[in-house]
């Protein structure tokens, strides 16, 4: 039996690592030319994906970016200057294709948001603290109230109070 058991593990063994050996093959590169992919990775690096949003088009690995890396490299191999690949994606999917976006008129708002927002949360934590500092500051004891407190905290815990030695 456990011959068997070590004969059928010495033929599946043996069985995958064929299989594993037909199935691979060694890596093409994707350009002929490094110096072509280093200038479109350059590129890939700058420009973002617009299905993902949060990756440049370098990291990404979607169906879209992989077709707008392609059209990089295209462009490229056709002695287009790196300036113009960038001018050409912002022309044809606007502003938002560029990881840096240039400041200007229609980018304000993405450039100043970030400190716009956190001068409204610096300013709204001192708003509510000013305000809880005004409400816990002044307690609203009236004279009379302000010395009971202190005939309550001058007696003795541990002693009746005297109306109920006068009770007994």
């Amino acid at each position: 039996m456990n011959a068997t058991r070590r004969l059928l593990g010495s033929i599946g063994l043996a069985a995958a690592w064929v299989g594993a050996t037909a199935l691979a093959a060694e890596a093409t590169p994707t350009a002929a030319d490094p110096a072509l992919e280093q200038r479109v990775n350059r590129l890939a690096a700058e420009l973002r994906c617009l299905v993902c949003q949060n990756q440049s088009l370098a990291d990404s690995h979607a169906p879209l970016a992989v077709d707008l890396k392609n059209r990089v490299r295209e462009q490229l191999r056709a002695g287009r200057a790196d300036h113009e690949v960038i001018d050409y994606m912002t022309a044809r999917y606007g502003d938002f294709v560029l990881y840096r976006p240039p400041v200007k008129a229609t980018t304000a708002l993405l450039w100043a948001g970030p400190a716009l927002l956190m001068a409204g949360a610096v300013g709204g934590l001192a708003w509510a603290l000013r305000r809880q500092r005004r409400q816990t500051s002044a307690p609203a004891f009236s004279v009379l109230e302000a010395q009971r407190a202190a005939v309550l905290l001058a007696e003795d815990p541990l002693q009746p109070p005297p109306s109920t030695l006068a009770d007994r």
